[in-house]
């Protein structure tokens, strides 16, 4: 009988909203959840303060991974999205009060973003791990251990590192300085991660780089490319605001343990020379690097037209290894105007089909000025049917 394959929606009561993601989907044994609002079940209505909507966010959390057969304590990585790095406290005090984690609380990244409904005031996305999957924090040499927060995360053979600052744990102490400056210490920090795991920077697949401004974008690609000269990790590249206020840079990766890794190329697809590969494939699944609406002629006009060609670029990454978007199971989506929401759920829903994967959608500045969406996509590799 034929293998099932890696990828698996879940649905739940409550869970549907009309729009074109899924709350949940299993890729083999990771559970990929849906960026969560504090909305009420079934609807898009949203009360309350920061505090209260990070409350109903981690209930709705709990509800698509109770109805996935896990728990969030199986949680192993968190995207936190602020409208308002202010409410950073009193978001962090309840996420405590959930007891997120049990003793090991996922690594995470906390940005601040536009989201989609205008009462919204907290995005949480998170990713989980099967029951029996061992799971354990991470944590280099001298560096100090927080509560409900961990600097890595390893899951089976997946390494979930923490948004990197240029910041130094073992000292206690910021490097301020110029986005190559800061860029350094914030990898220093991968790689000291890395290197408790005992991975290397060659075993990296993927990464998230967030600017606090746009303009230091060569900089940061100077330092970067010091880290990974030779088959670099699938990355995207934002503008967000950070926490602290005087961060010019974050860097959130995530690594596979295993020797079959490699990076995969669309057919007549060249090097681009930037640190980056448009998608690298481990363990049978595949992260593609955040694509961009800019076709052979520059940038087209309009959200609806970008997001088209944003998704053929990423279908042709897709289709290079031997997969489509029926296989995606998680994605990331990052508008210039968060008013363009509907415009672009309109060509994403009708272009990536039902199921569809697990989203997070966040507004935020790009890299070019031009640039109005990026997406950034993962997807699993289905299981070879077996032989009677």
């Amino acid at each position: 009988a034929p293998a099932p394959a890696q990828k698996e929606v879940v649905t739940f009561e409550g869970g549907d909203l009309g729009l074109p993601f899924s709350p949940a989907v299993w890729g083999g044994d990771v559970l990929y959840l849906s960026g969560a609002l504090g909305n009420k079940p079934g609807t898009t209505e949203i009360t309350g303060d920061a505090a209260a909507q990070t409350e109903q966010a981690i209930a709705n959390l709990r509800a698509a991974a109770e109805a996935a057969g896990v728990d969030l304590d199986q949680a192993v990585s968190m995207d936190l999205y602020l409208t308002d790095r202010g409410d950073f406290k009193a978001v962090s005090e309840a996420l405590a009060k959930a007891g997120l984690g049990g003793e090991i609380a996922p690594a995470r990244a906390t940005l601040e973003t536009d989201l989609a409904l205008r009462e919204a005031k907290v995005e949480i996305g998170m990713v989980a791990v099967r029951k029996g999957v061992a799971v354990k924090a991470v944590t280099p040499m001298r560096w100090p251990t927080r509560p409900g927060f961990n600097w890595g995360v390893m899951a089976g053979d997946n390494l979930y590192i923490a948004g990197m600052l240029a910041y130094d744990p073992a000292l206690n102490v910021f490097h301020h300085g110029d986005a190559g400056v800061q860029t350094r210490r914030a990898l220093d920090n991968v790689g000291a991660v890395l290197k408790a795991a005992e991975l290397t920077f060659q075993d990296v697949v993927r990464c998230r780089v967030f600017l606090a401004d746009a303009r230091d974008y060569t900089l940061m690609n100077e330092a970067y490319g010091q880290y990974f000269k030779d088959a670099p990790p699938a990355r995207a590249t934002v503008r967000a605001k950070l926490l602290p206020t005087h961060a010019r840079v974050e860097i959130q990766c995530q690594a596979v343990r295993g020797g079959d890794r490699k990076v995969v190329r669309a057919d007549g697809e060249k090097p681009s020379g930037r640190p980056f590969s448009p998608a690298v494939e481990a363990g049978g699944t595949l992260y593609v690097a955040g694509m961009v609406g800019r076709g052979a002629d520059g940038y087209p006009a309009g959200v609806e037209a970008q997001t088209e060609v944003t998704l053929d670029r990423l279908e042709k990454s897709l289709k290079a290894a031997g997969l489509g978007f029926g296989d995606v199971v998680s994605a990331t989506v990052y508008l210039t105007d968060i008013r363009h929401y509907g415009a672009m759920n309109e060509i994403y829903a009708k272009r990536v089909g039902t199921p569809a994967p697990a989203r997070a959608t966040v507004g935020t500045a790009l890299m070019s000025p031009e640039a109005l969406v990026e997406i950034q996509m993962t997807a699993v590799r289905p299981k070879a049917a077996e032989k009677n």
